[in-house]
C-alpha cells in the first residue's frame, strides 16, 4: 500500500541528498554564464595553458597508440615518479607498488578516502571555511560532518582548543586543506606537529588535501607527507590541476598505508576503474619538469597576490595576506550587505564576479572569495570597479 510519503515528487531520491544544497560556486556561476563581458574572479582555475612539454608528452603518447586502460592503481611509471617526487620534496617514503593510487582528480581521491573509512554515524571533523565538497562527501558516505570554525585572527589556521572542543568518541577522521581554498591560509610547521599529536592522542585518521602545496608565497609549505610518526593514519592527497595548470587532465593521487589504500582502490576499481592513460603520461612528465614548469606561474601568482592585497588595503578593506593558493578572502562586513547580496550587486552593477564566502561554510559570512588566477590587466580593471562599487556603498547609494 502506498503512503502519503510516496506521493512526494522526490520519493525516488536518496534521503541524504536532501541535506545537501547545490554547490554555492556552480549555482552562482550559472548566472555569470548568462552575462556578457564579465571579469571573473570566481572559478579557481589557472589562467595559464598547461606547459608545452607536458602537453607534448600526451600528444606523443597518443601518436604511439597509448590508448588503453591502465592498472586500477595507475601506471607504474607515474606511481614511481610520485614516490620519488615526495621523497625529494618531503623525505617521505611511499612504496609506489602498495601506497600510491592514481585517481580522477583530487575530488575522486577525497570521495574514496571518506568512503573507505567512514561507517554510518562516524563523525568527521573538517574546518570551515573550506572547499565546497567536504561536507557533502561526508554525508554521502553516511558519516556525520562536524565543522570547526577557523578565525580570521588566527590566519584561518586550526587551533588545539578548537580541535579538542570538537572531538568525541565517535570521531573517525579529520579532513584538512592547506594551503587553503578559499582563504589562502597556510599552516606553520608547529601547527602540523600539533595536529599530528592530536590525531595520535585521539586515534583518528588525517585526510590532508594538499592540492596547492607548491603554491606558497614567502614561506615553504608545511605539510603532513614527511611526518613519519603519523604515516599509519595519514591519507595524503595531491594532484596536478593547480600548480601545473592541468585542470582538464583530471588527475590526482592518494598516498596511504597499504590497508587503507587497498580499501580506497576497491571502491575505485568498481566505480572509476582507472584514470585516463594520456593524463597519466602527461603527469609523469610534469613531475620531471616540476620546477621549470611551475616557477613562472608561481611568480605570476605571487605578483598578483601582492597587487590584490595592496589594492584592497588602499581601499580600506581588511584582508589577511594570502600565503598560498591563489585566493584572497576579504572582509566586507562594514558594507552592511550579506556576502551573497554583495557579490550579486557587484556582478550586476559592475560585471565582476566573485564568490560569496558563505559558499564555503557559514563562517564565511561577511567575506567574499576573489581568485587572482587571472591576468594582471583584468585584475587592475576589477580592482578599479571594486573601488567604485564600495565607494557608492560607503556613500549610502
Amino acid at each position: 500500500m502506498k503512503t502519503d510519503a510516496c506521493k512526494s515528487p522526490h520519493r525516488f531520491v536518496a534521503d541524504c541528498l536532501e541535506q545537501v544544497p547545490p554547490s554555492g560556486i556552480r549555482d552562482f556561476f550559472d548566472i555569470v554564464t548568462s552575462m556578457k563581458d564579465v571579469i571573473s574572479l570566481g572559478i579557481g582555475e589557472p589562467d595559464f595553458v598547461t606547459p608545452w612539454k607536458i602537453r607534448e608528452s600526451s600528444v606523443f603518447a597518443l601518436e604511439r597508440g597509448v590508448t588503453s586502460y591502465t592498472s586500477n592503481m595507475g601506471t607504474p611509471k607515474l606511481r614511481q615518479a610520485i614516490s620519488k617526487y615526495l621523497e625529494d620534496r618531503y623525505q617521505a617514503d611511499y612504496n609506489p607498488d602498495t601506497e600510491v593510487l592514481i585517481t580522477v582528480g583530487v575530488s575522486e581521491a577525497l570521495d574514496l578516502a571518506i568512503r573507505a573509512i567512514v561507517n554510518p554515524g562516524d563523525e568527521v571533523l573538517y574546518h570551515e571555511p573550506c572547499y565546497v565538497s567536504y561536507r557533502p562527501l561526508i554525508i554521502f558516505a553516511g558519516g556525520t560532518p562536524v565543522e570547526i570554525e577557523t578565525q580570521e585572527a588566527d590566519g584561518f589556521r586550526l587551533t588545539l582548543e578548537a580541535l579538542e572542543a570538537a572531538v568525541t568518541p565517535k570521531t573517525k577522521a579529520l579532513m584538512l586543506n592547506y594551503p587553503n581554498n578559499p582563504t589562502g591560509g597556510t599552516l606553520r610547521s608547529e601547527d602540523v606537529r600539533m595536529i599530528a599529536d592530536f590525531a595520535k592522542k585521539h586515534d583518528i585518521v588525517i585526510i590532508s588535501d594538499e592540492i596547492y602545496a607548491e603554491l606558497t608565497y614567502g614561506r615553504e609549505h608545511a605539510g603532513f607527507a614527511g611526518v613519519e610518526d603519523i604515516k599509519d593514519r595519514l591519507i595524503y592527497l595531491h594532484g596536478f590541476s593547480k600548480a601545473w595548470a592541468m585542470t582538464g587532465f583530471r588527475l590526482g593521487y592518494a598516498c596511504a598505508p597499504p590497508e587503507l589504500l587497498d580499501a580506497m582502490n576497491k571502491i575505485h576499481q568498481y566505480t572509476m576503474l582507472c584514470a585516463p592513460i594520456l593524463s597519466q603520461e602527461a603527469a609523469a612528465e610534469a613531475l620531471t619538469e616540476a620546477d621549470t614548469a611551475i616557477a613562472p606561474m608561481k611568480e605570476a601568482y605571487h605578483q598578483r597576490c601582492n597587487f590584490v592585497h595592496a589594492r584592497l588595503t588602499e581601499m580600506g578593506i581588511h584582508c589577511p595576506k594570502p600565503e598560498g593558493a591563489f585566493y584572497a578572502f576579504p572582509n566586507i562586513e562594514e558594507f552592511g550587505l550579506d556576502a551573497h547580496e554583495f557579490a550579486m550587486r557587484f556582478l550586476r552593477e559592475h560585471n565582476v564576479a566573485v564568490v560569496p564566502g558563505t559558499a564555503f561554510g557559514s563562517c564565511g559570512k561577511g567575506h567574499i572569495r576573489m581568485s587572482y588566477a587571472t591576468s594582471m590587466e583584468k585584475l587592475k580593471i576589477a580592482m578599479e570597479r571594486l573601488e567604485i562599487f564600495i565607494g557608492s556603498l560607503r556613500a549610502g547609494a
